[in-house]
């Protein structure tokens, strides 16, 4: 029987050295190569053939267009249909999560997790199964039954939406209240009422979920 041929992807080396080396001791199963981004991940897939591609969900690169979270996972799903997609993540947010699992992969996996479930989620999604880890699913459920609905993007006004965009730029509140001519307090509430239509807590998560939507 032919090894379910494996692509590695993640902006951090000891994460794609400790999946290479756990997959490499499970017969069945062979790591074609590695990426570290976005850009140099399209340009492995473009020139090795490979049935399932274990990934991160963000890989920022800095200075590049590089489509990054989900965008180029619905890329990578359009141009090679016969991928099985696995997210390996770190991502603890129920609505990212919903997402992700919502939007075409294969399999779920949180970083935490044995490696050992990673081998099992290859061999799963390679036979054209789906495979969801136990702890994302844990997290979903502790979410509330509202995680486990296909639900749309929360719609956020406009102004809530060019708020966000400009503090995942970089802008402090008051810069933005200067920049649009808001008061401080209207702008902050404004940040404060699009987290919570967006189901986040604090600005680490985010960042996270604009990144993960490519909102950003």
């Amino acid at each position: 029987m032919a090894k379910i041929r494996v692509i590695v992807a993640d902006d951090h080396p000891f994460v794609v050295i400790g999946v290479r080396a756990s997959l490499a001791l499970h017969e069945g199963i062979e790591v074609v190569g590695d990426a570290n981004g976005p850009q140099s991940l399209i340009r492995l897939l473009e020139a090795t053939p490979c049935d399932v591609l274990v990934t991160d969900l963000t890989m920022p690169e800095a200075g590049t267009p590089a489509e990054d979270g989900l965008r180029l996972m619905r890329r990578i799903r359009q141009t090679w249909p016969a991928i099985r997609i696995i997210v390996l993540t770190g991502v603890t947010n129920a609505a990212i999560l919903r997402s992700i699992m919502t939007d075409g992969v294969a399999g779920v996996l949180n970083k935490t997790g044995s490696m050992d479930e990673l081998a099992a989620a290859v061999r799963t999604v390679g036979y054209g199964r789906p495979y969801v880890s136990k702890s994302i699913l844990v997290t979903l459920a502790e979410a509330g039954s509202e995680a486990s609905e296909m639900t749309a993007m929360p719609r956020l006004s406009p102004r809530e939406t060019e708020v966000l965009g400009l503090f995942v730029s970089g802008l402090s509140i008051s810069e933005i209240a200067r920049r649009l001519d808001r008061n401080v307090r209207t702008v902050s509430r404004q940040k404060r009422d699009a987290m919570v239509k967006l189901g986040v807590s604090n600005d680490p998560g985010l960042f996270a979920f604009i990144r993960a939507h490519g909102m950003a």
